[in-house]
């Protein structure tokens, strides 16, 4: 009897703990939706064409300059040489032949800083950078950006909508195992009740158990997904980037939390509707 009560917990916890991996899983999404935005934002290029006759020198010391600028994520110089390069890989090795001198300019590739990823500041930015007498023309897809202000807030939606629906299949599931462990002690319920023992004394056990196995279920996912970043981090860097640690931390209290308070809620649910039954109604 002992080693199928301890079989019972057993496969109660495991379950739990897969389900709250699930919650893991989607809390640390939840949580680090903006820092996923902000990279793709910040990865969006925006190309600083440089006049003819400005010289190599004239556009690095422009690069510094434009580097310090408050809305500046990242600036690279791009050389005359590396835009022929690039432009052979797009229109072939012979596109210079038509040309007497290279067409192509020395140009800054920048990268914005993500609040300043939308159409009216761009805007903003594209004229400024356009003041200086350097520049020719500030280039960047105006379609893309639209597009993918769209699309992130469209995904962030999904997500919302995805953790709410998550999380109820979770409360359900959890308490569906809880409910299993305590009506299988149905008996003893009753037995307790039968010798005076009060609701709050009775419950007591049970909502302690259940935090027990709340605790216990939730630590097993967290160290699975930890187990999970240690993968990402040491086979995928740049996705890895994508998490800030601290709210990290803050997904793994998530997980801790519901684990908790859904095995607790439970518990006192159906310890309740246990209280609540006559003898009759146990074998059923």
């Amino acid at each position: 009897m002992r080693r199928r009560m301890v079989n019972a917990y057993l496969s109660s916890v495991i379950s739990i703990s897969m389900v709250l991996l699930l919650v893991g899983i989607a809390s640390m999404i939840l949580v680090n939706t903006d820092s996923v935005s902000d990279y793709f934002k910040e990865n969006m290029k925006v190309s600083v064409l440089m006049l003819p006759e400005v010289s190599e020198e004239q556009a690095l010391d422009y690069k510094e300059t434009v580097a310090s600028k408050p809305f500046i994520h990242t600036a690279e110089f791009v050389s005359r040489r590396q835009g022929e390069e690039e432009m052979k890989q797009m229109l072939g090795e012979d596109f210079l032949s038509v040309f007497e001198t290279s067409p192509i300019p020395v140009s800054i590739d920048i990268t914005l800083v993500a609040d300043y990823v939308v159409e009216d500041s761009l805007e903003v930015v594209k004229n400024i950078l356009s003041e200086s007498a350097l520049v020719d023309e500030v280039v960047y897809q105006k379609s893309l950006v639209e597009d993918l202000n769209a699309n992130l807030g469209k995904i962030s939606a999904i997500i919302g909508v995805f953790i709410i629906l998550l999380l109820f299949i979770s409360f359900v599931l959890i308490s569906n195992t809880v409910r299993l462990n305590v009506y299988a002690r149905r008996f003893t319920i009753h037995t307790m009740k039968l010798v005076g023992a009060t609701r709050s004394f009775i419950r007591g056990p049970f909502l302690a158990r259940a935090a027990f196995f709340g605790v216990l279920s939730a630590l097993i996912a967290i160290m699975i997904i930890i187990g999970m970043l240690f993968v990402i981090k040491t086979g995928f860097v740049s996705l890895f980037e994508l998490f800030d640690l601290r709210l990290l931390l803050l997904a793994m209290g998530i997980v801790l939390v519901s684990g908790v308070v859904i095995c607790v809620v439970s518990s006192y649910f159906v310890v309740n509707k246990l209280l609540s039954l006559d003898k009759s109604e146990l074998y059923y």
